[in-house]
């Protein structure tokens, strides 16, 4: 009967279409707001309460919500050419984001492969290496190697890469799952454990694999070399980059970064492996960031030579009807020159670098975090039961979801859900847009600690602590 009750309130309000939350399930999607204007860093519902965006959306909106900039150029490239197809024809704006991308992202990246977002690149950067293994004569590489957790996509492609343990019950039957070694976590480590010593046994589970799969079958790895919201924004140690650059290279594969949050600026570069130099991946993928919300969009990044080598062989004639769009590509090269022209990417390395310490600051007066970590304006903060013991708080408290439900009453909109069940512990995304200011971390972490106070009430009073 309640459940009955509960579809026909729904019906009532929404008797045709509503909003795509109605797919979504009822208890994570309690008091939503309807978000109606937004201006930089924060956003407005439709009974005028004000909300800083804590996570950029789903760490998407770098620049911040509307900027004249970009949407004038959406608006003037719509009107001389709204729609080309890359198989057929050419137009301007693809080759100058193309352009654009590649000067920021360096030597080794002079190519770039547009899609309309992050699942569809990732699956893109897995196929071109499928590709080219074929062109050259190598037809037994098609495993791919991912970690355990990790999130590269909601495609059944990426799903099969993805490392989420709920996703096998469901989808196990419809794909071939890749291969999974350990996330090299910081945190979440075995008891006395090293940072670095785990991170080189969990690249030796990348060799172990490798091996046991057969290098001439295996076909890439791909890794996301600062987590999202699948990890909380774990950062491995440099030891660890340097070791599986090492292993892909002696065993022939292809190294696949996936940067779809973590690059376009946000960790303080604008390709985040750059903090790795000495393990540059093969292939990079971005989105997210790249368009910064304006419009969908996601990019491969790779080398002119194997791109060009290909070309002359195969070539990789996969295309999707939106790839590289004109408006797209004239908003995201707007959205890349107000990131040049008014130093976001070292905004947020400096500001970023404040957020960390005032978070660091709250793991030590907080008795719930129990860690923070990232790198600029990426960052998560872990919630434990027991902060010497690392003991995770009782999966029924749902306690990520909780801090987004209780963040919105302080005027907070906060990137967090749970991840394969909870078992391996639980975050909440602090990635704000990297326009922001330091007064404007200051109103947020304000606000962060009321939230953050409630809660640790909320467990008080259910016995949880």
């Amino acid at each position: 009967m309640a459940q009955t009750a509960k579809r026909d309130a729904v019906l009532s309000e929404f008797p045709v279409g509503g909003p795509q939350d109605l797919f979504y399930s009822r208890k994570n999607t309690k008091d939503l707001p309807t978000i109606v204007r937004g201006e930089g860093i924060y956003l407005w519902n439709d009974a005028g309460d004000r909300f800083i965006d804590v996570s950029s959306g789903a760490i998407v909106s770098n620049i911040g919500q509307g900027n004249e900039r970009v949407l004038r150029a959406m608006y003037e490239q719509g009107k001389k050419l709204s729609f080309s197809y890359v198989r057929v024809s050419r137009h301007e704006p693809n080759a100058e984001l193309s352009r654009k991308v590649a000067v920021l992202a360096g030597p080794g990246f002079e190519r770039c492969h547009f899609t309309s977002g992050g699942s569809e690149a990732n699956e893109m950067a897995i196929k071109f290496c499928r590709q080219y293994a074929f062109a050259k004569g190598m037809h037994k590489k098609t495993r791919v190697i991912s970690c355990m957790p990790s999130y590269h996509g909601g495609t059944l492609g990426t799903i099969a890469v993805t490392g989420d343990l709920d996703f096998a019950p469901i989808y196990g039957d419809m794909v071939q799952f890749s291969e999974k070694i350990p996330t090299p976590f910081t945190y979440r480590r075995p008891d006395g454990m090293g940072v670095v010593q785990y991170a080189l046994q969990c690249a030796q589970a990348l060799e172990d694999a490798i091996l046991r799969l057969g290098p001439e079958n295996t076909l890439c790895f791909i890794f996301e070399p600062i987590g999202g919201l699948s990890t909380g924004a774990n950062v491995p140690p440099p030891e660890y980059f340097a070791e599986i650059r090492r292993i892909c290279s002696e065993y022939g594969v292809f190294l696949i970064f996936d940067e779809v949050m973590c690059g376009a600026g946000r960790t303080g570069r604008f390709l985040a492996n750059s903090h790795w130099p000495e393990a540059k991946p093969d292939l990079v993928v971005l989105a997210k960031g790249l368009a910064s919300g304006y419009t969908p969009l996601g990019a491969v990044l790779a080398p002119a030579a194997l791109v060009d080598e290909l070309a002359g062989l195969t070539g990789f004639n996969l295309a999707h009807t939106y790839n590289a769009n004109p408006i797209t590509c004239a908003g995201a090269c707007a959205v890349l020159d107000e990131t040049v022209e008014n130093d976001i990417i070292g905004n947020a390395s400096r500001v970023g670098g404040y957020l960390l310490e005032r978070l660091l600051a709250l793991k030590e007066s907080s008795p719930i975090i129990g860690d923070v970590r990232g790198k600029g304006m990426l960052t998560a903060v872990e919630m434990v039961k027991n902060k010497e013991t690392r003991e995770m708080l009782p999966p029924e408290l749902m306690a990520a979801d909780r801090v987004r439900q209780i963040g919105m009453k302080h005027g907070l909109l906060i990137y967090a859900r749970r991840t394969s069940g909870g078992r391996f512990g639980e975050w909440f995304m602090t990635a704000p847009p990297l326009t922001m200011t330091v007064a404007q971390v200051d109103e947020m972490m304000e606000r962060l600690e009321l939230t953050l106070a409630e809660f640790t009430d909320e467990l008080h009073r259910a016995g949880a602590l």
